[in-house]
């Protein structure tokens, strides 16, 4: 292992996202949609994109694995796996409203270590290693470093919610909120400093390990709302599990001690 490999992927997400984005960009809002059998929508976008994805990764890392939200759901075991959700926030994107992304991870030993995620219809791109062999930690936006931004939950502060989560609102919340429509992005916004705080109640293996170096590099506290048991934890993935039906409640937060703040509001 070395720098030569550790460029060699992050290159290779560049080169998807400018092969993946500019044909996506003109799609959204455009492209038809079916519903899925969990209810979860689809586009014809979202196939030719995790196609697209898929071919180009095996192209430059054949020996990898791949798991993707419209391929394949069960890990191998495999030492290296790329997880693709080819456009995270496709109601979003069906309707042309541009927080969606393309969110890319890759696992080391069934944890993820590198995570891509790119927003095209903001112009902004995340990248972040943590705990990867051979290679400093660090979570970045358009190539410049990030960090949480930890202070006082107060009513300049925001926290943002995901649609399923909404039952916070029936008492008072101690910060504004937000609802953006993607896991990823959502989660990303309290690496960005932009929030104190993001929950997902249903995320899936493709919303969460993208976002999951990133976050930590970045300082973020991530925590389960509803510890699985030991054998049931999402990461490292265990080969031969079936990665697409597990959902876990998260909580990313700017410290600890926040992240315990927030809990309270919300179990």
């Amino acid at each position: 292992m070395n720098s030569g490999f550790w460029s060699e992927v992050l290159e290779t997400c560049q080169q998807i996202q400018q092969v993946v984005a500019p044909r996506l960009l003109e799609w959204a809002g455009q492209s038809p949609s079916d519903r899925k059998a969990d209810g979860s929508l689809v586009t014809r976008a979202d196939l030719w994109a995790d196609q697209k994805i898929t071919a180009m990764l095996q192209q430059q890392f054949p020996h990898h694995g791949y798991l993707s939200e419209e391929g394949n759901h069960t890990y191998g075991g495999e030492q290296w796996c790329w997880i693709i959700d080819p456009i995270d926030g496709t109601t979003n994107y069906s309707h042309g409203l541009p927080i969606w992304c393309i969110a890319l991870s890759l696992l080391y030993q069934g944890t993820p270590v590198f995570g891509y995620v790119h927003v095209p219809g903001l112009q902004q791109t995340f990248h972040g290693f943590y705990q990867a062999p051979d290679h400093a930690n660090g979570a970045y936006l358009n190539e410049k470093p990030i960090r949480v931004k930890v202070s006082e939950p107060n009513l300049q502060t925001f926290f943002s919610l995901c649609a399923r989560s909404t039952d916070v609102l029936k008492r008072s919340f101690p910060c504004k909120i937000r609802m953006l429509g993607s896991a990823s992005y959502n989660l990303l916004t309290v690496a960005a400093g932009y929030t104190l705080g993001a929950v997902e109640r249903t995320p899936r293996i493709w919303d969460l390990a993208p976002a999951w170096p990133i976050v930590h590099a970045a300082g973020g506290h991530w925590q389960w709302l509803d510890p699985p048991e030991p054998w049931q934890r999402m990461f490292p993935l265990q080969p031969g599990h079936e990665a697409g039906s597990r959902i876990f409640h998260t909580l990313v937060s700017a410290s600890s001690s926040l992240g315990q703040f927030f809990a309270a509001y919300i179990v």
